[in-house]
């Protein structure tokens, strides 16, 4: 008899689903699966029978396909409606809460099984993600930011209410409840319900839960979902909040101010990147979304401010992937009366502050490799990591540009993927077939904490010339799993000096684009002329600052979002990026 009633509610409510959507559309086939996500295991008092589908159905079905996602919204917009006619607002203006989740659970977790706290009236509001009905009894699971309680619902308590519950709310649905605490005699804590209000009825089902929402693409394109299914995620963001504020209050415990510079620009300077490029309407003029904070910061540092720093979006126009986002987030920060070797302990100081913030500790693993963050980290030249590794000192080729590459290209010939091959032959000084050497071979190797010291002047056109080799640059980068870290500087400060670099990087872009579009032959090599597409010009203005003045410093920039994967564990900078920018969805 039991199964007799359970299969008419089943039909019954296949009818009803048909019914609603074919009232606003039309020619629409309807299946309702019974499972946690959808509607239909609000209108029945037990559990749906199960039926079995084949292996192939069940792995093909992982997620809610479109006309279960429309019959069961066909369902909810009809529970909408019957809400507010019978003088319920399923879309509430406020609540009154006295607890959350997480506090109730350390609160009252010395109760003993079968216990109630009758003299204490809590009050919680959350998402619904689970729930059993069993004829007079009803248990939901209540998620708020904390954590998760459960509820305890129960005719006898609720009266009316429970059958309205039972009815109309649906797993995904923001609730209000107040009522006691009970510990049920299987040990679970839960709220007792006296009183409950649906705050904001979904329209949608959440994923299947025995699968989550597992497409990658989805779960960047809708956040929201990701954050509902998968909990975990917003521990990320949880921990970017933390690591942003403890590198705030590292910079203001060392005596620096935070400043805010331009994102909208009139020159593109401080690296050299492909910028956004935008229109202003009422100056008639392009705009470009800033690539660095560098050349407004050391405005600052002209003026008076003598240790300054600015936590920001950053754009670049090129490309995406595991570790590059259109837009990311840095910290840059410059000190006046300072060198390059102050801001090696400054990396130091903020990456393991943030570490212990964290962790706790600064021996971390990040997919499978033990990293150590204990101080002092290694500190090594770029000539000398290529020389350890492919034998060949830079130094002797001086200006001989022809026999640095061809050095370079029996190195890179001799490896699996020649690829890159073709960006040496574009190099124009032997300090650029150096770097191409270092992010090709060497790079990828420097898995614990590295200093890379002393770039060639060529490529570092805003550092300051090295004291006691004039081809090099007083510069590091700090790379951890293979990856930048931080970049900074002894700041050049010599505006004449300053205008003769500026002027010889543009000459250098543009010959090294004209260079790879000449040199180019297969579509994959012409795809990789379009970062070189760009127009650089001089910064005026900022050699004119210079030549009021700026005190000796220096200056980094620190990547705040590929520190927040090394601390997470986490693959990929859209895993810690809320809302990545993504390509169309067709």
């Amino acid at each position: 008899m039991d199964a007799l009633k359970v299969w008419r509610a089943s039909a019954h409510l296949l009818s009803f689903a048909s019914r609603a959507a074919a009232s606003s559309r039309a020619n629409v086939s309807f299946r309702v699966r019974c499972c946690s996500s959808s509607a239909a295991s609000a209108a029945v008092d037990l559990p749906a029978p199960k039926v079995a589908p084949a292996k192939s159905d069940r792995r093909r079905r992982s997620s809610t396909s479109t006309s279960d996602r429309e019959s069961i919204r066909a369902i909810r917009l009809k529970k909408v409606e019957e809400l507010r006619s019978k003088g319920h607002e399923p879309y509430a203006y406020t609540w009154t809460k006295t607890h959350t989740a997480c506090q109730l659970q350390d609160i009252y977790s010395h109760l003993v099984q079968g216990e109630e706290c009758k003299e204490d009236l809590v009050s919680i509001a959350g998402r619904i993600v689970a729930r059993r009905a069993f004829g007079k009894l009803a248990f939901l699971t209540l998620r708020d930011d904390s954590g998760t309680i459960q509820l305890y619902c129960e005719k006898e308590s609720l009266e009316d209410q429970f059958e309205q519950l039972k009815t109309y709310v649906d797993i995904g649905d923001i609730v209000g409840v107040k009522g006691s605490i009970k510990k049920t005699e299987k040990g679970e804590l839960s709220v007792y319900v006296k009183n409950f209000e649906i705050l904001t009825k979904s329209l949608l089902p959440l994923p299947d839960k025995y699968h989550g929402l597992t497409d990658v693409d989805k779960r960047y394109r809708q956040r929201y979902v990701d954050m509902i299914a998968n909990p975990e995620v917003a521990d990320v963001f949880r921990i970017r909040a933390k690591i942003i504020s403890e590198i705030r209050r590292t910079m203001e415990s060392l005596g620096f101010i935070e400043v805010e510079t331009p994102v909208l620009q009139g020159e593109v300077g401080g690296a050299e990147a492909r910028p956004f490029v935008t229109y202003h309407n009422s100056l008639g003029r392009n705009l470009y979304l800033r690539i660095a904070t560098e050349l407004h910061l050391k405005r600052m540092l002209v003026g008076g401010l003598e240790k300054v720093f600015e936590i920001g979006r950053i754009f670049r126009n090129e490309g995406i992937s595991t570790r590059h986002n259109p837009e990311f987030t840095t910290i840059e920060m410059y000190e006046a009366y300072s060198d390059y070797q102050s801001m090696m302990n400054m990396a130091e100081e903020i990456v393991s502050q943030c570490a212990l913030v964290v962790h706790g500790k600064l021996d971390i693993d990040y997919q499978g490799i033990q990293i150590s963050l204990q101080r002092p980290w290694r500190r090594e030249t770029m000539h000398n990591l290529v020389k350890e590794a492919t034998d060949i000192d830079f130094f002797e080729f001086g200006n001989n540009l022809e026999a640095a590459k061809k050095a370079a290209k029996e190195i890179l010939g001799g490896r699996s993927e020649n690829k890159d091959s073709h960006l040496v032959e574009a190099c124009p000084s032997v300090g650029h077939v150096l770097n191409e050497i270092f992010e090709t071979i060497i790079e990828p190797t420097l898995v614990q904490p590295t200093f890379v010291l002393d770039y060639p002047i060529e490529i570092s056109p805003l550092a300051k010339p090295h004291r006691r080799y004039k081809e090099l640059t007083e510069r590091f980068e700090l790379y951890i799993c293979g990856r930048e870290i931080a970049n900074a500087f002894s700041e050049l400060t010599d505006p004449v000096d300053q205008r003769v670099r500026f002027e010889e990087q543009i000459k250098q872009h543009n010959d090294k684009r004209a260079s790879l579009v000449s040199n180019s032959k297969s579509p994959e090599e012409e795809k990789g002329t379009d970062d070189y597409s760009y127009e650089v010009s001089l910064d005026e203005d900022f050699v004119t600052s210079l030549e009021y003045g700026m005190p000796p410093a220096s200056g980094m920039g620190l990547g705040i979002d590929r520190l927040i994967m090394l601390l997470t564990n986490s693959a990929s900078i859209r895993d810690v990026i809320a809302f990545p920018v993504l390509k169309i969805q067709q």
